[in-house]
């Protein structure tokens, strides 16, 4: 009895800590998910009780929109770069910080305090640097760099780049040191032992052993900037023009500007089946490299 006893507070003590979490997790996450399933097969404009069903007019709606289009387009180039940038620059800053440099700690908070500003102070922040601050630095050289990133199509994408990686890769460059510290020093003096050199190190050595990190990190990277939102709604409002205007920024604009709940709870449930589909793609791969490796 009092195994029993013992086992059911031990069973509510789980419970109690679950709970608040799912519940959170559910009003927060599964709800909206099936409401906005639901008002996808809808005309219905946020205003009114009434929501004319129309079907899957909005998802045929949604394949032949050049608006759709145009901003997956971006989306996808923009998430292409952001991933193969942040994951080949994460992972040289954390081989550099993890040898025997001096003030290693400072560096590494240096790289980190980025990722601690908002995505808006960001865009904010560069905003103002490529239309204020850069172009002075050109009349102090008598140069004429064009840092007007933000002002046209051709390097708008380029200046969201630079912007959202400054960010970001100082985060997961910490991932990627974690799992560099992990690797175990017996290894490498193996490897020395049979005469193999630096980069076949780096080649046979620590690029297996971080297989766990690439999944975390190029996952993370990947479906974050399929989301990627707020850095454009303080930097460029999705231009010049329309070249700027990511699909998450689009269905904002569709569903709360324009009044197409419906056709916007379309758009946003075609993102989910994409992002599902992307991470379980890359996590499958990627898992069956951390097994072999």
């Amino acid at each position: 009895m009092r195994k029993k006893s013992l086992d059911n507070k031990i069973f509510l003590q789980y419970v109690s800590l679950v709970l608040p979490g799912m519940l959170i997790f559910t009003v927060g996450l599964i709800i909206p998910l099936f409401m906005a399933f639901r008002y996808s097969f809808t005309s219905w404009n946020g205003m009114t009780k009434e929501m004319p069903f129309v079907g899957l007019e909005n998802y045929k709606k949604f394949f032949t929109d050049s608006y759709v289009r145009d901003a997956w387009a971006f989306t996808i180039k923009f998430t292409i770069w952001n991933t193969i940038i942040q994951n080949v620059f994460a992972l040289l800053f954390a081989m550099a910080l993890d040898s025997a440099v001096k003030a290693k700690k400072i560096y590494r908070t240096i790289f980190f305090i980025p990722c601690l500003i908002s995505a808006l102070i960001t865009g904010f922040v560069w905003l103002r640097m490529y239309s204020n601050i850069l172009p002075k630095f050109n009349e102090l050289i008598g140069a004429h760099f064009n840092f007007l990133l933000f002002g046209s199509k051709e390097t708008v994408l380029l200046g969201l780049l630079i912007a959202n990686n400054w960010q970001w890769i100082g985060y997961w460059m910490l991932i990627y040191l974690a799992a560099l510290q992990s690797v175990p020093l017996e290894l490498y003096e193996a490897a020395k032992v049979d005469g193999a050199s630096r980069w076949k190190q780096f080649i046979h050595v620590t690029l297996p052993m971080l297989a766990p990190a690439f999944t975390i990190c190029i996952v993370g990277i990947t479906t974050g900037s399929l989301k990627v939102y707020d850095l454009m709604v303080s930097s460029t409002g999705g231009g010049p023009g329309r070249a700027s205007t990511s699909i998450i920024y689009l269905i904002y604009n569709t569903a709360i500007g324009g009044r197409q709940y419906g056709y916007g709870s379309a758009m946003s449930i075609s993102l989910v089946v994409v992002l599902l589909i992307i991470a379980v793609i890359q996590v499958g791969i990627l898992r069956k490299r951390e097994v072999q490796a």
